[in-house]
């Protein structure tokens, strides 16, 4: 029986244009996005296959698959929601007055101003390297918000930290619209971010603070 299922989108396959248009959205999710929670469900059947066959000799193979697959269906997730059309209050910045002044002051506190932070995360996702994602975090240990680069699905992360916005720039996300101009695509991504979907992870994730245990 699969674990992971592919979630629905919360929009039509138009509901961000001008800034992704339908086809890319419809692949993204129905084949992309879907062949990353195969690919966990499949890998979770191989790694049961080798535990009852005591058949170790794929298991660096099979965990690396796994936590590639995995991470795709996770980050993937959240993208989905990260965004919305900017005639339904997509895009901007994040303001008191929209009700998320808790996530624009920690914005602030964390990377100086809303300006500095935004640079930072357009180069973070600009500029990994080959496939990868750039991501906002909350980091438990500091309790500061972070930006991190995500190669593939996995690496430069902090342990324990969780995404609370993540901006795809694997060429599959911008690719048929957007050609080889990664920048370009990333900077049109601030015209549909869903800031309160972001506020919610950021609340969220405070609350698990006491989850990543370091002494008994």
């Amino acid at each position: 029986m699969a674990i992971y299922t592919l979630p629905e989108l919360p929009y039509d396959y138009a509901a961000l244009e001008p800034v992704i248009n339908p086809q890319i959205i419809e692949l993204h999710h129905d084949k992309h996005h879907a062949a990353y929670v195969k690919g966990a469900n499949d890998t979770l059947e191989q790694l049961e296959e080798a535990r009852d066959k005591e058949t170790w000799g794929a298991i660096n193979g099979l965990e690396k698959n796994l936590a590639f697959h995995l991470s795709g269906h996770i980050l993937h997730s959240i993208y989905w929601h990260n965004m919305n059309s900017p005639k339904d209050g997509g895009g901007g910045e994040p303001l008191a007055a929209d009700g998320v002044g808790e996530l624009a002051d920690a914005i602030t506190e964390s990377f100086g101003s809303f300006a500095k932070f935004k640079a930072q995360l357009t180069k973070a996702s600009a500029t990994t390297q080959g496939s990868g994602w750039g991501v906002l975090a909350y980091e438990p240990l500091s309790g500061r918000l972070i930006v991190e680069q995500v190669y593939d699905h996995q690496g430069n992360v902090g342990q324990g930290s969780t995404p609370i916005l993540v901006f795809d720039a694997w060429e599959h996300a911008f690719y048929l619209q957007y050609k080889n101009q990664k920048v370009d695509f990333i900077e049109a991504m601030w015209q549909v971010v869903n800031w309160q979907d972001v506020a919610k992870r950021y609340e969220a994730a405070k609350q698990r603070v006491n989850s990543l245990l370091l002494t008994p």
